[in-house]
């Protein structure tokens, strides 16, 4: 069996590609396969793909229609073969060791997650993400949630996972939607029997100015959707965690655009907001 399986969903990123790719092919662990789905680009992305499945046997191209990342993720995993999961996104890049290194961790602890450092990358600047110190596993919810960062920093790509639990669990991902790293890193964490940390590797997470992530006005609802996703499915197992740490709208009164009134929760907490002030804060224990 393929050790690791690694997904690269690619949309007009050709001008990152090659060094994405690159340091996939350089990976000290060679039993790899290196899955790309070309989600539509309209540029040169499926030129270079074809190039380098053409040099690199252990690269498949998978070709469909615009359908956004989590689609393409999920074809890619279909098609995957290895004993665990890893994603990179097409404008990103890793260290050369990352692979080994998460894997043969992964299976030191017999986990079913293994965690690396995430730096992001980006205007000039560079910053820790997530900063892994040492080695560790964690297997309450709590700890799991708390050593991802999960509640603010909902990375899918600074991790691997094992392709057995995330089928038995039916983890896959929200499809036609943006912010979907939120639903599917809190189902992986919360069904995972533990986490384990690898320190001395790194993901390396360049923010594009004209990357999803950066387009806040035109993804507000797929937020809110996600955050929904997310605070209802903790409900709705009975998550013994700690409040006030994941929150969703409960309901919103806009006139012309302009918020009158909202109210947000979390597992049992309120908050109830006036034109962007909080007038009280509700405990419903």
């Amino acid at each position: 069996m393929v050790k690791i399986s690694v997904i690269v969903p690619v949309y007009n990123t050709e001008e990152y590609l090659e060094k994405c790719l690159q340091s996939l092919v350089n990976q000290t662990l060679k039993d790899i396969e290196i899955i790309c789905v070309n989600d539509g680009s309209t540029d040169n992305s499926a030129k270079i793909l074809k190039q380098y499945a053409k040099n690199y046997p252990h690269i498949k191209v998978i070709e469909q229609q615009n359908l956004k990342q989590g689609a393409a993720r999920n074809k890619g995993v279909k098609a995957a073969q290895g004993e665990y999961i890893g994603y990179v996104d097409s404008d990103d890049w890793i260290d050369n060791d990352y692979f080994e290194k998460l894997y043969l961790t992964a299976k030191k602890y017999d986990s079913d997650i293994a965690l690396a450092t995430n730096i992001r990358i980006g205007n000039g600047k560079t910053k820790k993400r997530l900063d892994i110190h040492k080695e560790g596993i964690y297997s309450s919810l709590q700890n799991k949630l708390d050593v991802c960062k999960q509640s603010k920093n909902e990375c899918p790509t600074n991790k691997i996972y094992r392709r057995e639990f995330l089928e038995k669990n039916d983890i896959v991902w929200p499809e036609g939607v943006y912010c979907e790293d939120k639903i599917y890193t809190l189902k992986a964490v919360y069904y995972a029997n533990s986490v384990v940390t690898v320190p001395d590797v790194n993901y390396y997470y360049y923010r594009r100015t004209n990357s999803t992530v950066k387009q806040k006005n035109n993804h507000n609802a797929d937020k809110n959707y996600a955050r929904r996703q997310v605070l209802d499915f903790l409900k709705e197992h009975n998550a013994k965690i700690r409040d006030c740490e994941f929150w969703a709208i409960k309901s919103e009164k806009k006139i012309m655009g302009v918020t009158l009134w909202k109210i947000k929760e979390s597992l049992r907490t309120e908050k109830h907001y006036l034109f962007g002030i909080i007038p009280c804060l509700i405990k419903s224990c």
